[in-house]
């Protein structure tokens, strides 16, 4: 009887101390959890606090003026990097994912008067509207629809560099090759094509350009417009990726809308001729082509012209040409990518700059009869 009570104090005694085992691995695992708890949300709190601090002005009472100067060429990430060196903003990262979440784009390069005071919005509107500290020492202008020979001699115009040397620099095999390397999604081997006449026609983007230099070098010249070719092409990746178009083919389409648009045509339709005459497998027969294939600059073509032999003539050779025939602007770009729906196949422009469209060959010259043969409306 003895050694029954004896066992059963034993047992009594070891359930009482795992119970007190329990108890206090109980409190240590929750003392873990709220640890973690404790840990996890101060850094949730503390980060939100220091991005939310990263928003604000680095001093809101300090409205001194700093010199920041943006390269050309410049991306959101050096861009914020710039600006924290110079103590315009508390974080680069902080200032690049700003810009991204609130879809902001179009910062141009300069000398710009900027102060600690600014806030996040006020510094991206004036990298925006290239509000600068100097005024510019010159501006290019290129208009819409030029071809290279035509931009360089306004470039020449402008600048101490001949027209000559600057043809030259555009067909620089060493040059394309490092444009290549930073312009990947624009720049690429469609522009070495044998058959192309001229690697960068198209990609001089139509603007103007302010230079605050007296003497920039001419590859800062003729970058500058090829990163703005850059930069709005980017806006429109989802739109080619739908197309199926490369930035080059883009171009080259955009160039042909642009040279057969007069002031009073409707690029979507011009467009939508295209896209239905390649449907079809119908040659585009698009009159510019074939002047940019002779190299000459004139209103009209002959029918002698249309006999050219040349992988340009869209008379004779079906789809695209190789290459931009000439520098597109916005709206003919978006028309190449968003081209009207029409069962039009066939379109003319008569001397005031009236567009008409037809369906058929027979409609189309009875419209050329009438408007351009007898020049009457």
């Amino acid at each position: 009887m003895e050694d029954r009570k004896n066992m059963k104090e034993t047992l009594m005694k070891k359930l009482l101390e795992r119970q007190e085992e329990a108890k206090v691995i109980r409190k240590i695992v929750g003392l873990i959890l709220l640890s973690l708890i404790i840990i996890i949300g101060g850094t949730a709190v503390g980060g939100y606090l220091y991005v939310k601090s990263a928003l604000k002005p680095v001093d809101p009472d300090d409205t001194k003026p700093v010199k920041v100067e943006i390269p050309i060429g410049s991306g959101v990430t050096s861009i914020g990097n710039i600006l924290e060196e110079n103590g315009i903003v508390k974080n680069a990262t902080v200032f690049k994912y700003y810009v991204k979440f609130n879809n902001e784009a179009g910062f141009q390069a300069g000398s710009y008067d900027l102060t600690p005071s600014m806030t996040l919005n006020e510094i991206v509107n004036s990298l925006k509207t290239g509000k600068v500290m100097r005024k510019a020492e010159f501006k290019i202008t290129v208009p819409e629809g030029l071809q290279l020979d035509q931009i360089a001699k306004i470039i020449a115009d402008k600048t101490p560099y001949k027209k000559d040397e600057i043809e030259k620099k555009l067909n620089d095999k060493k040059w394309l090759e490092q444009l290549k390397k930073e312009y990947p999604n624009l720049v690429t081997d469609e522009i070495l094509n044998k058959e192309i006449k001229r690697p960068l026609e198209g990609y001089l983007y139509p603007a103007t350009y302010p230079f605050y230099e007296k003497e920039p070098s001419l590859e800062e010249i003729l970058k500058k417009m090829i990163a703005q070719t850059d930069e709005v092409l980017a806006q429109y990746q989802a739109s080619m990726k739908d197309k199926q178009y490369t930035a080059h083919q883009l171009l080259t389409l955009s160039s042909l809308i642009e040279e057969e648009a007069t002031e009073k045509a409707d690029r979507g339709k011009i467009s939508s001729v295209f896209y239905n005459r390649m449907e079809e497998d119908m040659p585009l027969q698009t009159d510019p082509t074939v002047l940019y294939a002779l190299g000459e600059h004139k209103s009209r073509t002959n029918y002698d012209d249309l006999k050219v032999d040349s992988p340009y003539n869209t008379y004779k050779v079906k789809g695209l040409p190789p290459g931009p025939i000439a520098n597109a602007g916005i709206s003919s770009i978006e028309a190449a990518l968003q081209p009207d729906d029409t069962d039009y196949y066939y379109f003319l422009a008569s001397s005031n700059g009236s567009v008409y469209y037809s369906e058929t060959l027979e409609e189309h010259n009875e419209k050329k009869a009438k408007y351009i043969t007898n020049k009457s409306e």
